[in-house]
């Protein structure tokens, strides 16, 4: 049923639960996984001049640290990428390129808690791309996970 997974991730510790939920399937299903990481163009072209190459610089270094991250965790080969431009734009356009089954995302990213239920990437990832998209909340240090349906 799926062959192919992409793991959209920011570093975020909102991301944590959604790359294990995302590597469990990949691994039921034998699946390919991808991971990917946007930097957000309008966060670099929205700062000084001066500073641009620095900060797409130290972008791309957290970009490859979250990727590493996913690598670290999988029993499995990560084909990785870092890409620049609108976080949706670019995800949707990756899932298009490699032709995924599902991507696999937190409900929150960097930026907190701006939106009540859906972060605003996650929101328009859904919204947006054709592709399933598996959404998984972040647990709060008090909640155990449930297993089953009702649970």
């Amino acid at each position: 049923m799926f062959d192919t997974v992409v793991i959209a991730t920011d570093g975020s510790e909102s991301v944590e639960r959604a790359v294990t939920v995302a590597l469990d399937l990949a691994a039921k299903f034998d699946a390919e996984v991808h991971a990917l990481y946007v930097i957000d163009g309008s966060d670099v072209e929205g700062s000084p001049e001066q500073v641009r190459a620095e900060l797409r610089d130290a972008l791309e270094d957290a970009g490859e640290e979250a990727l590493e991250t996913i690598v670290d965790h999988a029993d499995r080969e990560v084909n990785t990428a870092v890409r620049e431009g609108k976080p949706v734009t670019e995800i949707c356009r990756y899932v298009d390129d490699f032709d995924a089954d599902v991507i696999a995302m937190g409900t929150r990213g960097r930026h907190g808690e701006h939106s009540f239920l859906l972060g605003s990437v996650a929101e328009g990832v859904v919204r947006r791309c054709p592709t399933p998209v598996l959404t998984v909340r972040q647990l709060d240090a008090d909640e155990e996970p449930t297993t089953g349906l009702g649970a």
